[in-house]
């Protein structure tokens, strides 16, 4: 007991200082490195801190929509969702790609693939314009490096129906085709910034603000109206499927406006699935492609014959025997009229009449007349590709060149410029400047102001009631007719010209008219392009697909049908009147 007291030693106060002072040395140190982390390295820790986190993000700017005359969607932009990857941190987490083994969006082996070749960088794209829902299947494994960010996607709910017209947008939303490339300085919006902060698997957890807010593009209203187009789409595609043809256009136009309210092409596309598609598909055609009008020129022969005083519509023409030579070529009409009268050369369509008018006229008078009518002159539309066509300017024409030029050879158009054409004698003989877009009442009012008096109003209204006999049962356009309402027009049925010359057995077959007759409002142009069955008359393959649209037109936008159906009796059959040619 004794010695067992001997052996404890009392606590040595001198160590107990040793460790207390020790103690508060480390707190010391802790106190002061605290400071001097929030104090002394506050700034260069909170920059270390954002560099790590905060994110410098753009903010996706609405692209305008485009919209028919009504308000219809024509082209929407819908958000979707990318996907991207800084390949450094998705290869240095290499271990955590099992996650995507059997991932449908985006498995293992395609993330290899695309990150492998690009490892010294820091962005790549994985898949873009995808639906977030798909989207949110990759991001919630949790892959290090792979992150998402908000884009827009195109979408065209019109489909193929307004394509030619409407275009498309690449993968970036800049216009590539139609409206969207003409305007895409109007539609496209500019992108703003804001600056987020992202967790560790690259998530979005928090804005902190916007440092410079996205402008949206300005949307476009057209003036085409979106029923009008489908069924002269759905009327254009059954007309050239019937007949096998290689293509075809038809142009919806009012002429009190300028405003075009249907333009469709065959063949068609689909804008929201290209795949596949050939470039040849992508023109619009009523727009781009040129043709040589035929007949359909003829109201414009006999309208520069009127103004030049030369004849009046009861002038006696004599085409007998039905063929006329001119140098070493025979012009020809289907058979001998005989002597008919101003108005009777447009319901038979005689060549041979047409020639005599041409030939009966001063050098320049045709030509002029063709280009103040607008043929041969671009329209004026804001569209990409336009085609100006070609009107030939001569100092000096031969006989057989005025000749072929009265009947519509040797002069190529559009089908937008034979509307406009048409339009003019439409109009009471103004010609209007043609517009996709559409036009508020004051604009109306500016370019009727403006409008440019072509033709005489009373031979204008003249020539309307000449074509409303091609309609007729004695015209070469029964099938235009559309019941209840007085319709006119002209018929064209041109040989193709091929790198050989013109070929013998293709054609491109045409109609173009006006309705209602009494008081002419649309325009409506048909062509159709090599048609290759049995019927490739204008009068057999063009004229009913007009009267199919026209009738449509007439009855979609409440054209009352007139009370009288009687066309004006002087234009109605062939008598002679004062003068002879």
């Amino acid at each position: 007991m004794t010695a067992r007291r001997k052996t404890q030693q009392p606590h040595s106060p001198r160590r107990l200082y040793v460790v207390m002072t020790v103690l508060g040395l480390c707190v010391l140190a802790l106190g002061w490195r605290a400071v001097d982390l929030h104090v002394g390295q506050h700034e260069y820790l909170s920059r270390q801190g954002d560099l790590r986190n905060l994110r410098i993000e753009p903010l996706a700017a609405h692209r305008g929509v485009i919209t028919d005359r009504e308000g219809r969607p024509l082209a929407v932009s819908t958000p979707v969702t990318t996907l991207w990857a800084n390949p450094r941190e998705v290869l240095a987490a290499r271990e955590t790609w099992t996650r995507l083994r059997d991932n449908p969006v985006l498995n293992s082996r395609t993330l290899a693939a695309r990150v492998e070749p690009f490892s010294n960088r820091e962005f790549i794209y994985l898949a873009r314009h995808l639906a977030p829902e798909d989207a949110e299947q990759v991001l919630a494994l949790r892959v290090p490096g792979i992150y998402s960010l908000t884009e827009y996607r195109r979408y065209y709910p019109a489909g193929e129906v307004a394509s030619h017209l409407v275009g498309f947008t690449n993968i970036d939303e800049v216009g590539q085709e139609g409206i969207e490339l003409a305007m895409e300085s109007r539609l496209r919006g500019q992108p703003g910034r804001k600056k987020v902060v992202r967790d560790l698997h690259g998530r979005v957890i928090q804005d902190i603000e916007v440092l410079q807010d996205a402008s949206p593009g300005q949307d476009v209203v057209l003036s085409i109206d979106l029923r009008l187009q489908y069924l002269a789409y759905r009327e254009l595609m059954s007309t050239v499927t019937r007949h096998r043809a290689a293509g075809g256009s038809a142009v919806v136009l009012d002429a009190r406006t300028g405003e075009v309210l249907a333009m469709v092409n065959q063949p068609g596309y689909n804008p929201n699935n290209r795949s596949g598609v050939s470039v040849a598909a992508l023109r619009n055609r009523a727009v781009t492609d040129v043709f040589e009008p035929g007949s359909t020129l003829k109201p414009f022969t006999v309208a520069a014959a009127l103004e030049s005083g030369m004849v009046t519509p009861t002038t006696s023409i004599d085409t007998r025997p039905g063929t006329m030579r001119v140098a070493n070529k025979t012009i020809r009409d289907h058979r001998n009229y005989g002597v008919i009268d101003v108005a009777t050369v447009l319901t038979k369509s005689s060549n041979v009449g047409t020639t005599k008018l041409s030939l009966a006229m001063d050098d320049q008078l045709l030509p002029g007349f063709l280009e103040q009518v607008g043929l041969g002159v671009r329209t004026g539309v804001v569209f990409p590709g336009e085609s100006v066509g070609m009107l030939p300017i001569r100092q000096r024409w031969r006989d057989i060149e005025k000749a072929s030029l009265s009947y519509g050879y040797g002069v190529s158009v559009t089908a937008l410029q034979l509307a406009r054409s048409y339009a003019v004698m439409a109009n009471e003989g103004r010609r209007l400047p043609v517009t996709l877009q559409r036009l508020d009442a004051k604009q109306i009012a500016d370019n009727e102001r403006f409008a440019e008096q072509v033709i005489s109003p009373g031979y204008a209204r003249a020539l309307v009631d000449m074509m409303e006999t091609v309609v007729s049962e004695e015209g070469t356009a029964r099938r235009a007719g559309v019941p209840g309402y007085r319709v006119a027009g002209k018929t064209g049925t041109v040989h193709k010209l091929m790198a050989t010359g013109y070929a013998d057995d293709r054609y491109v077959a045409l109609f173009a008219g006006v309705a209602p007759a009494e008081d002419p409002r649309f325009v409506t142009v048909v062509v159709v392009d090599d048609p290759r069955g049995q019927d490739y008359f204008g009068g057999l393959v063009a004229a009913p697909a007009f009267a199919n649209i026209m009738a449509g037109v007439l009855r979609t936008l409440d054209i009352e049908p007139p009370e009288d159906l009687l066309p004006p009796a002087i234009y109605a059959g062939g008598r002679s009147g004062e003068g002879r040619i």
